[in-house]
C-alpha cells in the first residue's frame, strides 16, 4: 500500500506572527509558510508532529511531551494575549516512545520540566493547524541517533496508520550578521550554504557526514530537528525544495518541503546501514593512532570500562616517550562522541608522579567521573575519540590583552575558586567568551575581581 509521506523544515521567529511583530518583516518566510500551511490543508492529516529545540532537551534522552492536552503563550515576546491550546495524540505519542525503546533509542514522556508549549511550536502552529499535535524535543545524544530516532516516529505512524506530517521547527545560523543580536563567524553563511545545497540535492548522506564544529561555530538550533526529519524519510524516493531563505536580522531562515511515498515501487533502500558503516570506519580511523599519548587514554580508558580496574603505568620501552615517565605536568583527557562531548577531566597542575599516571587516572576520571554526564558503558567504545592536553606551567597576566583564545588557554581566579579553560576550542571565538566560561565554570561573577593567568597547551590526538 502506498502512503504519502511529507514533512518541512520551518524557522521559528516570533515577529512573523501579527501582534509580536507586523507579520512582514520577513516576507519571504511568511509567503512560503503560506504555501506549507495549503498544502498541509489539502493533506488534511490527523496528526501534526512537531520537532522543537525548545522545548524539553535532555543529554540522552528524547523527551515526548506527555497528557492530554497543552496551552502557551508569546509572554515572553511581549504578547501574552496571543495563546495557543492543542490536543496531544496520546496514542501515537505512546507508540512512539514504545517503538524508539525496542530499536534501542531512548525516548518517552518521562522528565517534563516544562507542560507550556514553547515557540518552537507555537510560530508554525500558528499557520499549521490540526486537530491534534505531538511534541518533541532533541537531546544531546549523537545524529545518528536522531536520524533512527526520525525513522521510530515513522514506523509507529505506520504502525497505528496514522496520516501525518512532520514539522521540523528550527533556525539555522545566528552568526550570519556583524551588526546581528549574536554577531558574525564565518561559519555561519558556510553552514547555511551546505544545509540549502544538501536539500536542494535531496543529499541525506552528506548531511550526515557534517563537521560538527560547523554546525556550532554557526550557532544554528535546526540541524538537529532537521535529521529527525531525514530519518522520517528514510527510506522513500523523497523530493525536497528550498521554499524561502533570508536572513535580515543576522539569522537564518530556512523554510523547506520533503515528500515522497513509501511502499511504492520506487522506493529506496534505508540509508542507516551506509551512515553506520561510514561511521564505524571513520572512529576506526581516528582510533588507528601511533601518538603514544591518546594510545596511552585509549587502554587505561578502555580496560576500565570494561574491568573496573586502573592499569599500572607503562614500562620504559621505545614505544613510550621518556618525558611521559620522567616529566610532571597538568593534563587533560578529552573523550568525545560523535563529535560532541563525552567527558573531560585534567589537573592544572601536576598531582602525579609523572605524565603518564596523569594521562590513566584523568583518562579514567573522564569517562566515570565526569558531573555532567553519566560514565561510558561498553558498547560505546567503538564510538569515541579522545585527546589529550599537556598543559605548560601557568603564567600570571595583568590582562586579557595578553591572551588569545587560539594559543593560549585562561584561569581565573577569585580566593580559592578557579575556573580553567583548554585554548582552541570549537564555538569560542574570542577572549571575551573565553573568560565568561572560565568565570561560569570557577563559579566566579563578573563583578568579582579575579586575578588571569595563561598557559599553553601541547595537544594530541
Amino acid at each position: 500500500m502506498k502512503r504519502t509521506r511529507k514533512a518541512f523544515l520551518v524557522p521559528h521567529p516570533p515577529l512573523i506572527v501579527p501582534g509580536i511583530g507586523r507579520g512582514d518583516e520577513i516576507p519571504a518566510t511568511r509567503d512560503a509558510y503560506m504555501r506549507i500551511a495549503e498544502e498541509v490543508r489539502e493533506e488534511n492529516p490527523g496528526t501534526v508532529i512537531f520537532i522543537s529545540p525548545h522545548s524539553v532537551c535532555y543529554a540522552d534522552y528524547f523527551h515526548i511531551s506527555p497528557g492530554t492536552s497543552a496551552t502557551g503563550s508569546f509572554g515572553a515576546f511581549r504578547a501574552p494575549r496571543i495563546r495557543f491550546s492543542a490536543r496531544y495524540d496520546e496514542e501515537l505519542a505512546r507508540c512512539i516512545g514504545v517503538t524508539a525503546e525496542k530499536s534501542g533509542v531512548h525516548a518517552g514522556k518521562l522528565g517534563e520540566r516544562d507542560a507550556e508549549l514553547d515557540h518552537g511550536v507555537m510560530v508554525p502552529l500558528y499557520f499549521l493547524s490540526s486537530p491534534r499535535i505531538i511534541r518533541i524535543g532533541l537531546s544531546g545524544l549523537p545524529l545518528i541517533d536522531h536520524y533512527r530516532f526520525g525513522m521510530c516516529i515513522r514506523e509507529a505512524v505506520d504502525a497505528l496508520g496514522r496520516d501525518v506530517v512532520l514539522a521540523a521547527s528550527g533556525d539555522m545560523s545566528h552568526k550570519l550578521k556583524t551588526d546581528g543580536p549574536y554577531g558574525f563567524a564565518k561559519e555561519g553563511p558556510e553552514h547555511d550554504a551546505f544545509v540549502k545545497d544538501c536539500i536542494e540535492k535531496s543529499d541525506f548522506k552528506s548531511l550526515m557526514a557534517v563537521d560538527p564544529a560547523l554546525c556550532e561555530r554557526a550557532a544554528e538550533c535546526g540541524f538537529r530537528s532537521l535529521v529527525i526529519l531525514a530519518g522520517f524519510m528514510d527510506g522513500v524516493r523523497t523530493q525536497a525544495r528550498v521554499l524561502s531563505y533570508e536572513c535580515p536580522f543576522g539569522v537564518g531562515y530556512l523554510t523547506a518541503a520533503f515528500s515522497g511515498e513509501s511502499g511504492a515501487s520506487g522506493g529506496e533502500a534505508s540509508l542507516l546501514p551506509v551512515l553506520l558503516a561510514e561511521r564505524k570506519a571513520r572512529l576506526a580511523r581516528k582510533r588507528d593512532t601511533n601518538d603514544p599519548y591518546v594510545r596511552l587514554a585509549i587502554n587505561a580508558i578502555e580496560r576500565f570500562v570494561k574491568t573496573g580496574k586502573i592499569m599500572a603505568p607503562p614500562a620504559s620501552s621505545k614505544d613510550t616517550p621518556a618525558e611521559m615517565l620522567e616529566k610532571r605536568a597538568g593534563v587533560f583527557v578529552s573523550v568525545k562522541k560523535d563529535g560532541a562531548l563525552r567527558g573531560c577531566i585534567g589537573t592544572i597542575a601536576p598531582v602525579r608522579k609523572n605524565i603518564a599516571l596523569e594521562i590513566i587516572e584523568n583518562g579514567v576520571s573522564a569517562v566515570s567521573r565526569d558531573p555532567r554526564f553519566p560514565p561510558v558503558e561498553e558498547e560505546e567504545l567503538e564510538s569515541l575519540a579522545y585527546s589529550v592536553d599537556i598543559l605548560s606551567p601557568p603564567e600570571a597576566i595583568g590582562d586579557s590583552s595578553a591572551l588569545d583564545v587560539v594559543k593560549y588557554g585562561v584561569i581565573v581566579s577569585c580566593g580559592n575558586r578557579r575556573g580553567l579553560l583548554l585554548p582552541n576550542l570549537d564555538g569560542v571565538d574570542s577572549v571575551e567568551e573565553q573568560i565568561a566560561i572560565a568565570l561560569r565554570k570557577g563559579g566566579i561573577q563578573p563583578s568579582e575581581p579575579y586575578a588571569l593567568e595563561r598557559f599553553e597547551v601541547e595537544r594530541h590526538r
